[in-house]
């Protein structure tokens, strides 16, 4: 059975459970408390270098981290990854936009904001961030204005790598009601079978 590795609160995490729960995959979790320091241990360093959840062990001593490469390798194969090349180049250009210029914006900000409760001391850039975060919501906002999902027009990792950290984006103050078509296209995903919420 796939073990994951996670802490529950993190929507890196909430992509592999959702994709695996959609996938109807039987898996385990194991609780790794970040703010105990439990990813930074070298038990959990052998399975995650990087020291960040979440981390997947396919089988005996062997794991996979980074979120969207583990998303990737459970929906090969399956209806999340397109079989089509330019739709599957698409879906890894918005892999790369979710980690490079929404996650680390959207995410961080919340984390600081409600997790860690540490937004005095990151005041200064929690502005900066913000701005970055609005920026990315606006070119998702653009896209799903022209389709209901990210690629293809129909639903796959693509937009389960972006709603994970969207849906929750009010939780680092930022404010979804500017964005109608981003609220929307989540309405369209918790409607999706087997859908699971973070916190399940």
């Amino acid at each position: 059975m796939l073990k994951l590795y996670e802490y529950a609160s993190s929507g890196n995490c909430y992509k592999i459970r959702l994709l695996l729960n959609q996938l109807e995959i039987a898996y385990q979790r194991i609780p790794i408390d970040i703010l105990k320091g439990e990813s930074r241990t070298a038990e959990f360093l052998t399975m995650n270098p990087v020291g960040k959840t979440p981390a997947l062990e396919i089988q005996p001593g062997q794991y996979l981290f980074e979120s969207n490469a583990i998303i990737y390798y459970l929906a090969d194969g399956t209806d999340f990854l397109p079989a089509d090349r330019w739709e599957r180049a698409q879906v890894m250009q918005w892999l790369f936009f979710e980690q490079y210029s929404h996650e680390p914006n959207i995410a961080t900000v919340r984390f600081w904001i409600s997790i860690a409760n540490i937004a005095e001391q990151k005041r200064e850039a929690i502005v900066q961030k913000q701005e970055l975060g609005y920026a990315a919501l606006r070119v998702m906002e653009q896209h799903l204005e022209r389709s209901d999902y990210f690629v293809g027009n129909r639903y796959t990792i693509a937009d389960i790598a972006l709603y994970a950290y969207t849906h929750v984006a009010e939780e680092g103050n930022f404010e979804l009601s500017k964005f109608p078509a981003i609220l929307a296209w989540c309405d369209r995903i918790a409607h999706q079978p087997n859908y699971l919420t973070i916190l399940a």
